[in-house]
């Protein structure tokens, strides 16, 4: 037996109380207990049987991406299949092993599924349109008049679009219930090579539905999207001279004017929550130094003052005050934090590896970052950071490079770029580190930015 000295228990007691603070980490971000949600397969009449499978694969994806509840197996589920609350008949005397009787709530709540909640109901083709009939029960209450939380009809085009919208209409109403923000309508902009040359690209949360944005044929990387979902800036090398800030606008698709200052570098811009400002690295003084500008590149500012690389700033979208960037002012690169005055200037990591691509969650409370301290030394990997602790916890292990985080609207997921299958591709990923999706595959895929 292996002797168990003072410093191995050392480690021991560190190892837990680190697990126990990733633990506290991202329960406070994704929640604890979750409830069991049986959703079975809905049936479809008509021609919109045509798209019930579409349907219902984008019903049970939105619910399970969610992270909101435990998924009952389908497997477990009861032959007889409610589809009207009608179908429901309470049995004079339970008998799980009957199997030909009408459905009731206990077949859901009790052994083997064992479920909360129970999504059900139809498609259907009404004045060619589909039409969803969707229920939500409470299958813990002893009646079908006390279970239904939610009863709703839904339109839709009769095709995969109609069927998707209303899915997504069903699943973010059942996630209201629980007080968790849909993530139905959000958008992923991106920079991929697939066209030739780095463009920026945008899909659906999902990963669906993916079109190219930009067009100049040219380098173009570090998007980052004003909070009002109208603006998209990045950086770009047009024309052949260095890194500039271009600004477009995500309604109209056109260029708005912004002045970049006379350097070799203009880069890695994010906007006020206000949207009115605009805060990037630029190395007009000879450094990368930080500035803060109006929306149209006018009335600028100089907030560091180092002689040391400084770039990628983000603004507490809740406070507006505090300011997230990447500097080597000690050493490796880092991530800091000061107050958008430039004051106050606190390293956040630790100092160990190198740190870079901070994000602040929607609360202003956590950041996202990738690192090289991690369980793969010299990769990097994706760490949540709760700001005013400075407890972090790692997320991605053991799975090639992974960077640029981006926090989702609901503030429980995160979009990240891997090469962990190959290739550098877009990910999504509940804020604990499951429930890992691949969003794309064409070309080389990276820096995402997540947005309503």
């Amino acid at each position: 037996m292996k002797k168990i000295t003072l410093p191995l228990l050392l480690a021991l007691a560190a190892s837990v109380g680190f697990a126990q603070q990733g633990a506290d980490i991202v329960g406070r971000i994704v929640g604890g207990q979750k409830a069991t949600i049986a959703i079975p397969d809905f049936r479809g009449a008509g021609k919109a049987a045509n798209f019930v499978a579409t349907f219902n694969q984008t019903l049970f994806r939105d619910i399970e991406d969610a992270g909101v509840f435990k998924m009952a197996p389908k497997s477990m589920y009861p032959l007889a299949i409610p589809q009207r609350p009608e179908d429901f008949r309470k049995p004079l005397k339970y008998d799980p092993n009957n199997r030909t009787r009408a459905p009731w709530l206990q077949d859901w709540s009790e052994p083997p599924v064992s479920s909360d909640f129970l999504a059900f109901g139809y498609t259907a083709e009404q004045d060619n349109q589909i039409v969803l009939f969707g229920w939500l029960f409470n299958v813990k209450q002893p009646e079908v008049s006390s279970a239904q939380v939610i009863g709703k009809i839904y339109h839709g085009s009769l095709d995969e679009d109609g069927a998707r919208k209303v899915a997504h209409e069903f699943a973010t109403d059942i996630l209201k219930q629980f007080g968790v923000e849909s993530l139905a309508g959000s958008k992923i902009y991106f920079v991929s090579n697939r066209s030739g040359s780095n463009e920026i690209w945008v899909m659906d949360y999902d990963g669906s539905n993916q079109k190219q944005f930009t067009f100049y044929k040219n380098l173009i990387t570090m998007p980052n999207v004003s909070p009002d979902g109208t603006r998209l800036a990045f950086t770009s090398f047009t024309g052949g001279a260095g890194p500039s800030i271009v600004i477009h606008s995500l309604e109209t698709g056109r260029k708005i004017p912004f002045y970049n200052q006379r350097a070799s570098m203009n880069a890695t811009a994010s906007f006020t929550p206000n949207g009115k400002q605009i805060i990037y690295s630029s190395s007009a003084s000879g450094w990368a130094q930080l500035y803060m500008a109006n929306a149209d590149g006018s009335n600028l500012q100089r907030l560091t003052n180092t002689r040391s690389i400084e770039v990628e700033p983000k603004i507490n979208p809740k406070t507006g005050n505090e300011i997230l960037f990447v500097s080597g002012r000690g050493g490796p690169q880092q991530v800091y934090k000061m107050n958008i005055d430039g004051a106050d200037v606190t390293r956040l990591t630790t100092g160990e590896g190198e740190a870079s691509n901070p994000a602040w969650n929607p609360q202003g409370s956590h950041m996202a970052f990738a690192w090289t301290r991690g369980y793969s030394p010299g990769n990097w990997n994706i760490f949540i950071m709760d700001v005013a602790t400075r407890d972090y916890v790692q997320l991605t292990q053991g799975a090639g490079r992974n960077e640029n985080p981006s926090w989702a609207p609901d503030g429980r997921h995160i979009v990240i770029s891997s090469n962990r299958g190959g290739s550098t591709q877009i990910w999504s990923m509940l804020a604990d580190g499951t429930q890992l999706r691949q969003l794309t595959s064409a070309g080389v895929n990276e820096k995402p930015v997540w947005t309503k």
